[in-house]
């Protein structure tokens, strides 16, 4: 809770810097290049963690292919629950409320760093992924072996700075949002249904969760519970170990971490490919965090705020849905 009331507040100082200084917006165009560096040597920093992380590197061959066959179904019955909701509710791909009668005509921009992309490979997706297998490679030969058998002091620093390249990252986040202008406008129009997109991403998780069951030999509530994880990895597999369901427990934090490093990988082509509100739903808790000012460099700041709404109700029900459900 502490963290969420850091980052929350980190954020809308950020806002209220923008708002400030919204009459400087057309020098400020620096900031995009900043993020992308923060983003990456961020992406980098987690991935030296999890190829430092011996129980990550061990279980990849034995229950990695159960924590990645849940992983797949889940984010992509996410991402379909949300397309289809989206639709239902006349909200354009790139988050627009589309009145009745009014057409979107074909390539027509409606605002957002996304769009601005052609054709080919989304840069920020190469990026990442660069980042994350070149992080991957040193954590795994260079830090494990210079920390080996004192783990915890490594793990703890990069804890650390994880957690302050998200508040640099964040106060960016927050100067878009203040910068742009149009937050407020657009969520008057949007109002409350904003809530909808984090009980469909329930929805959608839980039901992908049950679909992979009987695929990964699985009770269903082993599988329902993992899936109600919602990529907080180090909170899921620890209530469903203390249940009893080790088995479950390891597939829970390998499929937790593969959401969110995937979310990390796919939210720029997502957004490219599929819609914008989409990408509030791939990684689960983690949109909140790690993974806004992804969502936001690859959408557009009004649908960050979408992002850290779904990730903050997914966050706060992990604790209620993973006992009652594994209990």
């Amino acid at each position: 809770m502490s963290d969420l009331i850091l980052y929350l507040g980190i954020t809308f100082v950020g806002y209220i810097i923008g708002s400030k200084v919204r009459d400087k917006k057309d020098r400020l165009s620096w900031t995009g290049k900043v993020q992308t560096v923060a983003i990456t040597c961020l992406v980098m920093l987690m991935g030296m963690r999890m190829g430092s992380n011996e129980e990550i590197t061990a279980n990849l061959s034995t229950i990695g292919l159960s924590a990645l066959v849940i992983t797949v179904i889940v984010m992509a019955f996410s991402i379909i629950a949300i397309f289809l909701t989206r639709k239902l509710m006349n909200i354009d791909r790139y988050g627009k409320l589309v009145e009745k009668g009014q057409a979107l005509e074909v390539g027509q921009v409606t605002g957002g760093q996304g769009e601005e992309e052609s054709g080919g490979i989304n840069m920020m997706t190469v990026i990442i992924l660069i980042a994350v297998i070149v992080g991957m490679a040193i954590g795994y030969l260079a830090i494990r072996p210079m920390f080996e058998g004192n783990m915890a002091a490594f793990d703890k620093g990069a804890g650390l700075g994880i957690k302050i390249g998200l508040c640099i990252l964040l106060v960016f986040v927050g100067m878009d949002l203040g910068l742009d202008g149009t937050v407020i406008d657009n969520f008057k129009k949007v109002g409350f249904r904003i809530l909808v997109f984090p009980a469909v991403v329930i929805i959608g998780t839980l039901a992908g969760a049950a679909v992979a069951s009987p695929i990964l030999g699985l009770s269903l509530k082993e599988s329902l519970a993992i899936g109600a994880g919602f990529g907080w990895y180090t909170l899921a597999p620890g209530i469903i170990m203390e249940a009893g369901y080790l088995t479950a427990s390891a597939v829970a934090f390998l499929h937790n971490v593969m959401r969110e490093m995937f979310s990390i990988l796919l939210i720029p082509l997502v957004a490219k490919k599929v819609g914008y509100i989409e990408t509030t739903g791939m990684p689960g808790a983690a949109a909140m965090d790690v993974c806004l000012p992804i969502v936001e460099k690859s959408t557009r700041g009004d649908i960050a705020v979408y992002s850290f709404v779904s990730g903050v109700i997914l966050s706060i029900l992990v604790p209620v849905l993973v006992p009652l459900i594994i209990g």
